[in-house]
């Protein structure tokens, strides 16, 4: 078994060039003045693919065009042996990427990825934390638009009230605007989930369980919002927020691994944040229908066939032109603990970017991890981890560097 080695022929291979959100990133890694000099590949199955995207994005001739397939281990231990780091978009995850972490554990190389999959990152933490752990190798989860907004806009949040003495006990997320595309593969991946919860009751459990990702899966909070309710500190209704089912689960199992730096009862929830008035309960109400039928139609086979066939297919997603009219901006409420000593204090953390979340802001973030991973920019824990606690603060300097916002203050409501 190998353990992570700097003198690598690669420092970045980017799995899965070909599809879309792949040749994002590898789009990003070709032109961010953080890579520069970085030693990297793409890489997938299909040669003639891979040719082409090499071409498309004008790539010098010094980055290499690996091939390798998914299912195939023996191939995955030979890539993963040239290379500090993995970067894969190939998913959905539960499907097709399984291999791959098992075998960046046993050749001692990092990965990065975008799973939104709780199930799947619960199963990749019983199989591989304690090895992955003891081999120094880090294996970062979720980490674009979901759910690194989430994470480190609470790991700002924890750390802005720690300089000032304090601890943070609650956070609360709200998206207060968003505008973005969904591409073929996002939808895949819910529906491949949809099929697994059906046939498989664990699965089932560890959705409904806001623990599932951390030691013990217990904890103060209870299930996810469920429908609309009145925000008072903001004086607007709110909604559920679909993305909150895996950046929720992810921000309390940061919390677990930075050794509970926000104490067992820490409680954390997220929403979207609507207009005020009779409207703002409307809209409220109208969305929470929305994510109601889509995900009973999931659930009923007939309908998921219907609805596959009228979605994007994976490959697919925004135009150039959609995606670069997206923006988003989400608000973090903290409120530090009870203090008998010192007065109550809430402060307000904004993360946005002018770029679509899904895709344009999520190549940035993806990108920008695997360069930390390749370069050393962690916070020396290993094993199957979190953006907050694999990468910290540091990253968020990189992810400002690279143009979006992350910015912190007291609140006054």
């Amino acid at each position: 078994m190998s353990r992570p080695d700097e003198n690598r022929e690669f420092e970045i291979v980017m799995w899965g060039a070909t599809g879309y959100t792949g040749k994002l990133v590898a789009q990003y890694l070709a032109g961010a003045p953080s890579a520069k000099g970085l030693r990297w590949a793409i890489a997938g199955r299909d040669r003639g693919k891979l040719e082409a995207v090499h071409a498309e994005l004008r790539l010098p001739g010094e980055v290499a065009i690996v091939i390798g397939d998914a299912g195939d281990a023996t191939a995955l231990d030979a890539i993963c042996r040239r290379t500090r780091v993995i970067c894969t978009t190939v998913g959905p995850y539960a499907r097709y990427g399984s291999e791959l972490v098992a075998a960046c554990v046993r050749s001692g190389t990092h990965s990065c990825d975008l799973t939104g999959e709780a199930h799947w990152v619960r199963q990749m933490i019983d199989a591989h934390h304690t090895s992955a752990a003891a081999r120094g190798v880090r294996i970062v989860n979720c980490c674009g638009f979901d759910s690194i907004p989430s994470d480190l806009g609470v790991l700002l949040l924890a750390e802005s009230l720690r300089a000032r003495g304090r601890t943070l006990g609650r956070a609360d997320l709200f998206v207060s605007e968003m505008r973005g595309g969904a591409s073929g593969g996002t939808f895949a991946s819910a529906i491949y989930m949809a099929e697994d919860m059906q046939h498989d009751a664990s699965i089932r459990r560890v959705i409904a369980n806001p623990y599932a990702l951390v030691p013990g899966g217990s904890g103060p909070d209870r299930r996810d919002m469920g429908g609309p309710a009145y925000e008072p500190r903001l004086r607007r209704w709110t909604a559920p927020f679909v993305m909150a089912a895996i950046n929720a689960p992810i921000v309390r199992r940061s919390n677990a691994l930075l050794d509970y730096a926000s104490g067992g009862e820490f409680r954390y929830r997220e929403c979207v944040a609507m207009p005020r008035g009779p409207k703002g309960l409307l809209a409220a109400a109208g969305m929470t229908g929305g994510l109601v039928a889509f995900s009973v139609g999931l659930g009923i086979p007939p309908l998921r066939r219907v609805m596959q066939k009228r979605l994007p297919q994976p490959g697919q997603g925004p135009s150039v032109e959609q995606r670069e009219a997206g923006r988003f901006t989400m608000q973090l409420l903290g409120e530090a603990s009870p203090d008998a000593t010192a007065n109550g204090l809430t402060l307000l953390a904004t993360v946005s970017d002018r770029r679509d979340p899904g895709y344009g802001s999520t190549a940035v973030m993806l990108g920008e991890s695997a360069l930390a991973l390749a370069r050393g920019a962690t916070t020396g824990r290993a094993g199957v981890l979190t953006p907050a606690s694999a990468l910290g603060m540091p990253l968020i300097e990189r992810l400002k560097a690279a143009g979006q916002t992350w910015t912190v203050s007291d609140f006054d409501n």
